[in-house]
């Protein structure tokens, strides 16, 4: 059976393209388009597709919102995220509100199949132009001590320096040479670089950072 598909985004012309490159694939049935994140809510609920690509800024509400309604709904769509390099601020948030890929809007048509494969079946899917944006050296997992990695894991899922602390029971001084070194040592330049980057390399896996603590 084909993947059904609903695709929202409010730029007329991107969201015409894409929806005709998935009318071409014989895999992926497109069953809705949106021009807001309202109305992609609503074809979800009511359409429940396979996966909902979703455009993180839109008017009304944004993609993360989308995705938290998904979420907390209980709904069996998943979620790929169509953004671009000025929107890593909102990877964080779309982790932790259940999201499932990351797909750059200059994706080609085959890398765009990708996603929306891998995600269909239970994956994640980084687009690997955000990943070779922020370089594609090797890292070895074990070059962050378990301390750091405990820090990496906290910091991801949205605490604080001040709750890091408080949860570890160390002080918000060391929560901060702590984040430094994991910078350092994944060549990461913010909190998002560097949890991309920890998923692409394996220091943490997805179901990890969307525990419940």
């Amino acid at each position: 059976m084909p993947i059904r598909i609903i695709l929202a985004d409010d730029h007329p012309l991107t969201r015409a393209g894409i929806a005709e490159f998935l009318r071409r694939e014989s895999s992926i049935e497109l069953v809705g388009e949106a021009e807001d994140g309202q109305k992609a809510w609503q074809l979800i609920q009511e359409l429940k597709p396979d996966i909902a690509l979703l455009d993180i800024r839109m008017p009304g509400l944004d993609g993360v919102s989308v995705v938290q309604k998904v979420k907390a709904a209980g709904l069996p769509t998943t979620t790929i995220m169509l953004t671009s390099y000025d929107a890593q601020q909102y990877v964080m948030a779309s982790l932790r509100a259940g999201a499932r890929g990351f797909v750059l809007k200059t994706v080609s048509p085959r890398e765009l199949t990708a996603a929306i494969t891998t995600v269909s079946k239970g994956g994640l899917y980084l687009d690997p132009e955000v990943a070779s944006v922020m370089g594609e050296r090797e890292f070895d997992p074990e070059q962050l001590s378990a301390r750091e990695r405990e820090v990496l894991v906290l910091a991801a899922k949205g605490l604080s320096s001040k709750e890091v602390a408080a949860r570890l029971f160390i002080s918000e001084r060391t929560v901060q040479t702590h984040l430094a070194s994991i910078y350092d040592k994944l060549g990461s330049k913010n909190k998002t670089e560097a949890l991309l980057l920890s998923l692409k390399y394996g220091v943490v896996t997805l179901e990890e950072l969307l525990e419940e603590d």
